[in-house]
């Protein structure tokens, strides 16, 4: 059995145990200990995957994927079941990627729309169900269960919506809505996650990081501030200790190319990381245990293709990882990973 002492020193975020009751191996993430898991990226599909879907020069269904263990290019994957943008929601376990909601073409409305894929294939999108609402610019991350979203707004009356809705990853059918309104707006924001915490940053023209507690589904709670107020087009993306925040459009409608982070487990402000490749915003973001990735933007005038990352427990600028497959690539989608903080 498991005996329970009290600690001569506190835990270290990292620390690893046995735990003879479950007979499975566990690491402290700096909230609670968390079950290593049996499966890898590495295993599935050669290292972690990101898969991402972005506007072009026209609404498409198409997602890219690359290997985030390494550099270079995109490649396709496959389709979504329709073609939409301007603000999805994506998130995953290791097993599959889901994405949700966003401006629907040629249909000219919001959209409720789920689809997902199996990460370790290729191939086009499967429906899973439908969102509770239709929705513009609506944000979520997972643990390997569940996954959680909320923010954007529906066309129809352009009425923002802070209503926390969440899925079984691993099943199918429609959305639920907790019952809960976040405290703040994070549309077009920055989402990430351990695999305790949920974090929404920045967005809709805010400075604030507020945090949600994955398995209890409740109201957010504030968690502190970024360095500076950003509106529409943040990207984030973590390990299951730091999150990464790529900056988007200033509160002056200009783009920059700020990276800040922050320790998930803990309270507090956001810190300065470095500086992105070029100024952006409208971008996407997603990650491995090592490695951060942005993806696509917006110059103000055109899209962008290009692809930097960081490694997320240092600090430091962006370095060069290759680029999406069409020039025109891409903005306002999302992008998600079979090995993101989420998972552990």
């Amino acid at each position: 059995m498991t005996i329970n002492q009290s600690p001569l020193q506190s835990t270290p975020v990292g620390a690893i145990r046995f735990n003879t009751d479950s007979s499975k191996m566990e690491y402290y993430d700096g909230n609670q200990w968390v079950n290593i898991t049996s499966t890898s990226p590495e295993a599935q599909t050669g290292g972690t995957r990101g898969i991402t879907g972005l506007y072009t020069t026209g609404y498409v269904n198409t997602l890219e994927y690359m290997n985030i263990s390494t550099t270079g290019n995109a490649a396709d994957f496959g389709d979504l079941t329709t073609a939409r943008a301007n603000g999805v929601f994506g998130l995953s376990s290791r097993t599959r990627g889901v994405w949700g909601c966003g401006y629907q073409s040629p249909a000219n409305t919001s959209s409720n729309t789920i689809d997902y894929v199996t990460i370790s294939s290729t191939g086009n999108a499967t429906d899973f169900g439908d969102a509770v609402y239709k929705l513009e610019g609506p944000r979520g991350f997972s643990n390997e269960t569940r996954g959680l979203f909320a923010y954007g707004f529906q066309r129809t009356d352009w009425a923002e919506k802070k209503d926390l809705q969440y899925i079984t990853i691993a099943s199918t059918g429609n959305s639920v809505d907790s019952g809960f309104d976040l405290l703040e707006n994070h549309r077009y924001g920055a989402s990430f996650s351990s695999p305790t915490r949920g974090i929404f940053a920045g967005g809709s023209q805010n400075n604030l990081i507020d945090y949600v507690t994955i398995a209890t589904l409740s109201t957010s709670s504030d968690f502190g501030d970024l360095t500076s107020t950003h509106g529409e087009g943040v990207a984030g993306s973590s390990n299951a200790v730091r999150g990464i925040i790529f900056m988007g459009m200033n509160d002056g409608d200009g783009n920059v190319n700020t990276i800040n982070y922050i320790t998930i487990a803990t309270l507090g402000n956001a810190k300065d990381f470095g500086d992105a490749t070029a100024s952006l915003r409208s971008l996407a973001s997603t990650s491995s245990t090592t490695r951060s990735l942005k993806i696509g933007g917006y110059t103000g005038s055109a899209n962008v293709n290009s692809i930097d990352y960081v490694q997320i427990m240092t600090t430091g600028n962006a370095s060069d990882f290759g680029d999406l497959i069409t020039s025109s690539a891409g903005r306002d989608g999302n992008s998600l990973s079979n090995g993101h903080g989420g998972l552990g």
